[in-house]
């Protein structure tokens, strides 16, 4: 896993329009893929400086709302604000700004990942006005334990969860940590045999010895998702609980600069948030057809060692 950082020149309008252009998106797709995360010290999206202005003076006062301020594209809706403290006025003026934020970070992904032709679904954006350093949440709830991105009520289906982040504020970083990606922690904790199912029945049963093989302990529930949906989601909270695995994994630090942006497939590279204050975030699912190296996906390396389809 590598942070790789790529310079304001590498996005030039002259230099992506050439043959070169196409070799270096492939190669962009294909680290994302691999569980590498693409960095822009220099944002290549461009927010107005009067919307980030608006942002930064925004702030979640009460504790029954939720972390982040979530827009959904797909129904033009805005949700987790704190209505006690922002006004209508406000809110609408919030309202516009996400939505332009996810067009934004849509037409900015076309161009930097254009192998996948946009043959992505476009998933919520969010606003993190909330400072990370120091919070007090819940064990699953916590972002600064190292952990892979699963949710609970919006099942992949073994797309990939791919993440654009936006660092706004001013003057801090927003400080991380990564690890080791997916395929290479589950082939470092996963028994060597793994039964071979032949239905999806058995192959709920497969995925839940494998549960019980890292640790999870609780069986599989009984709900509409994919056996890929609740593995993952157990997995996820696999990663927190574990402990050792929070102390002795290798890690790598990284302070993204104000004013930066980075993406990565949050399914497979384990990730925590330390620090920082004032992040915007679009979130993509990429079907593994669209994938340039579909074997690198979690579903894919899951589907190995079960020998059956999990979707």
């Amino acid at each position: 896993m590598a942070i790789v950082s790529i310079p304001p020149d590498a996005l030039r309008d002259e230099i992506t329009r050439d043959s070169r252009s196409a070799e270096q998106h492939r190669e962009w797709c294909l680290r994302l893929e691999a569980g590498d995360i693409l960095y822009f010290p220099e944002s290549p999206l461009k927010i107005p400086a009067e919307d980030v202005a608006f942002l930064l003076g925004q702030h979640q006062t009460t504790s029954v709302f939720h972390k982040n301020i979530a827009y959904r594209p797909e129904k033009d809706l805005l949700t987790g604000f704190d209505a006690g403290s922002v006004p209508p006025h406000a809110v609408k003026r919030l309202h516009s700004i996400m939505r332009a934020y996810s067009n934004a970070a849509t037409e900015v992904l076309r161009d930097i990942l254009a192998p996948y032709q946009a043959r992505w679904e476009l998933d919520y954006a969010s606003f993190r006005p909330v400072e990370e350093q120091g919070r007090d949440q819940t064990l699953h709830r916590r972002n600064d334990l190292l952990h892979t991105d699963a949710f609970p009520t919006r099942p992949t289906h073994g797309a990939r969860i791919l993440r654009l982040f936006n660092n706004i504020h001013p003057t801090r970083t927003r400080d991380w940590i990564t690890s080791d990606p997916f395929g290479t922690i589950v082939g470092s904790i996963t028994p060597q045999q793994i039964p071979l199912p032949h239905s999806k029945k058995i192959c709920a049963r497969t995925l839940c010895s494998l549960g019980q093989a890292l640790g999870l302990s609780r069986a599989l529930p009984s709900i509409k998702r994919s056996p890929y949906d609740e593995f993952m989601l157990r997995f996820h909270n696999f990663l927190k609980e574990n402990s050792i695995y929070q102390a002795s994994c290798s890690k790598i630090h990284t302070q993204f600069l104000p004013g930066s942006s980075w993406m990565l497939y949050s399914d497979t590279v384990p990730h925590a948030v330390l620090a920082g204050q004032f992040a915007l975030e679009q979130t993509f699912l990429v079907s593994p057809e669209a994938q340039l190296d579909p074997s690198s996906s979690p579903v894919a390396i899951l589907e190995r060692m079960t020998g059956t389809r999990l979707r």
